[in-house]
């Protein structure tokens, strides 16, 4: 990663943690979800309100933790509000690959996510990363009703969801 990279890295990375958007508690919301992570004390609790459609309509969070779990937190509502619940899945495994494959490329699609590649080079962090969008994989697995995850545990949005093949379910290593 080149200087100038690593530099909008940090500003975005500090910017979104210390102004999270979507910061807040969604009072309507159809399915909310307790992530932790253990190893480093981050929470998170997510509130997803579903469109008529499915769509994530509205998306919330709150929670504590490191710069890198708020501003994935935050850079992730902001670019799945409005989704479909296949377009969601998709950025996940995406993000997922992002932040754990060395090999991977960034896609477009990711846009301001992509300055996340740089916690792939510090994997106790990826975890951190992941926390939200683990969440978020809860969610789109409901219609409604409340869950906790963990970063600690094995969890997966099905392949029959309409997954490729090549998107690999996330493992209790992985994230």
């Amino acid at each position: 990663m080149s200087l100038e990279l690593e530099e909008l890295y940090q500003e975005v990375i500090l910017d979104h943690s210390r102004r999270p958007r979507n910061f807040g508690d969604l009072p309507d919301a159809a399915v909310r979800v307790h992530g932790d992570n253990p190893a480093c004390g981050d929470e998170i609790h997510l509130g997803v309100k579903f469109g008529p459609d499915g769509e994530l309509q509205e998306i919330k969070f709150t929670g504590h933790g490191c710069a890198i779990s708020q501003a994935s937190a935050s850079l992730m509502t902001m670019k799945l509000k409005g989704k479909s619940r296949a377009e969601a899945e998709g950025m996940l495994r995406a993000f997922h690959d992002l932040v754990t494959d060395e090999t991977a490329e960034a896609p477009r699609t990711l846009g301001d996510l992509r300055m996340m590649q740089g916690v792939r080079k510090f994997p106790q962090r990826v975890k951190c990363a992941m926390l939200a969008w683990r969440a978020v994989e809860q969610a789109l697995l409901q219609s409604a009703g409340e869950a906790t995850i963990s970063t600690e545990t094995d969890f997966a949005v099905p392949r029959h969801r309409g997954l490729p093949d090549s998107a690999a379910p996330i493992g209790k290593n992985a994230a």
